[in-house]
This record gives C-alpha cells, structure tokens and sequence, in this order.
C-alpha cells in the first residue's frame, strides 16, 4: 500500500540503456491503429516491464524514444504512461522521468497486470500464488453458495459445469471451468468477493488452461467439480467445503509434478 508520502521514496538511480532490445523497434509494434493506440503501447511497455525487461528501479526512455520506437505520437506515450502508473508499476518526477516500482506495489488484481503476469518467466510461481489464493478463499465460500445460493444462481453453477463435461477444446472447458468457480463465488452471497472474483478471472483462466492441459485424468477432475455442484445442489456446507479442498488437492498435485 502507497504510505501516502511520495516525496520520500528513494528516488530510483539506474537507467535503462538505449541500447537494450527491448526498445528496438519492432514492425509490428509500430503504427498501432485506431484511438486505443495509447493502451496498446500501455500494454507493451506493461508486458516488458513485469517480464523483467525493466526490473525495479528502472529508469524508462523518455517520451521521445517511446514515440521513435513505436512510431507513435508523444501524446500517445504520455497516455500509455499514466495507465502504467494507474496500475502502480510506474511512478514519476520532472526532470527525472518515469521509473519502475517495486514489486510489491504493482496492482496484481488489475486484469491488465493479471495477463503480463501470468506470461512472465514467473509464471509457474504465479500460478502457485493463484492456487495459494484459492485455498484462502474457494472454501468457504463454496460452504456460503451452499446455505444460500439461489435457484438462478443453482442453474448457473450446474450450467458451467455440464459444459465442462462436454467441451471438446481445452479452450471451452477453461473457460467453463472459470465460469463454475466465479459462478460459486457469486452465489457465497458476500458482496466483497464478487468483484474480487471478476478481477481474478484472467488469473483463472490462465490456471486451468495450464492445469487441463496437464492433467493425466480429465474424468477424475471432472467428478470433483461434480462433487461440488451435487452437494452445493443439496446444500450441504460442511460435504461442499470439503469437495473443493479434494479439487485443489488435486490441483496442487498438478502443479508440483510439473
């Protein structure tokens, strides 16, 4: 969390090289069309910044070179730079321009943030911290859907889980899968989880792509989501919470194998 204080931060000291590859121009990259030019760059520069192009403290080009690099107008950069900053991966200064933030200030429950994270070369340590979370929080709050989920809410939840027995591609069952657990979070009736749940969707889908990917034994991860629907269905807390440690058992095991 920001203390609030900005004129006591150490001001950051390295600079980045103009020589580095990071900031050759690319064709691709330049000439990015249409009036979402600025999230497009915001997008680029975010994606190298949490892949460790710019670690920490990194001091970036300055408008000039981003303009010249991507073909873009300043006005376009300075755009793209106050998204970064949103985000809390960039802070700024006259005169000395805009620098990386550490880690532990990034907003990694932006979805932007989400997705450049989850392609990162720590990306197996992302997904551990992903399935960390859901041991925290999918517990319980499967109990909570299970004493107070409505018939609606019921029908969505059994909904995206009959979809995912029946998905064909590892796309649509990711994207069931994700459905399923959003779905449970919404039906746990507590307000402060529903837009935490839509912030981590990114998070999700990126888990259980990698996860159904991976897994010897689709059949057996689908009675487990299964398990959960049935006893979320007949509303039984205590038989719902522990179904869901059995599915992230299972998960964990995943992970940890690979």
């Amino acid at each position: 969390m920001r203390d609030g204080k900005p004129n006591k931060r150490k001001t950051p000291v390295k600079a980045a090289s103009a020589e580095r590859a990071a900031v050759v121009r690319r064709a691709d990259a330049a000439r990015m069309p249409g009036s979402s030019v600025h999230a497009s760059l915001a997008n680029e520069i975010g994606l190298r910044i949490v892949r460790g192009d710019y670690p920490p403290g990194t001091i970036l080009p300055n408008e000039a070179k981003w303009s010249e690099t991507f073909d873009v107008s300043r006005s376009a950069v300075r755009e793209a730079i106050k998204m970064l900053m949103a985000k809390s991966l960039l802070a700024s200064r006259p005169k000395i321009g805009s620098w990386v933030e550490p880690k532990e200030r990034w907003n990694l429950l932006d979805r932007d943030v989400l997705a450049w994270y989850a392609t990162s070369p720590d990306r197996e340590v992302f997904l551990k911290t992903v399935q960390e979370f859901r041991h925290i929080i999918e517990p319980e709050a499967t109990a909570f859907a299970a004493m107070r989920r409505t018939d609606e809410q019921m029908a969505e939840i059994s909904q995206a889980c009959r979809e995912m027995g029946e998905a064909t591609t590892l796309q649509e069952r990711t994207r069931a899968d994700t459905r399923f657990h959003l779905a449970i979070l919404r039906a746990s009736g507590n307000d402060l989880l529903v837009p935490l749940g839509v912030l981590i969707e990114s998070a999700f889908d990126h888990l259980f792509a990698y996860t159904t990917r991976e897994l010897d034994d689709l059949q057996h991860a689908q009675k487990l989501h299964e398990a959960i629907e049935k006893n979320i269905r007949l509303q039984r807390p205590d038989a719902a919470r522990n179904a869901v440690r059995k599915l992230l058992a299972n998960t964990d095991s995943v992970i940890k194998s690979r």
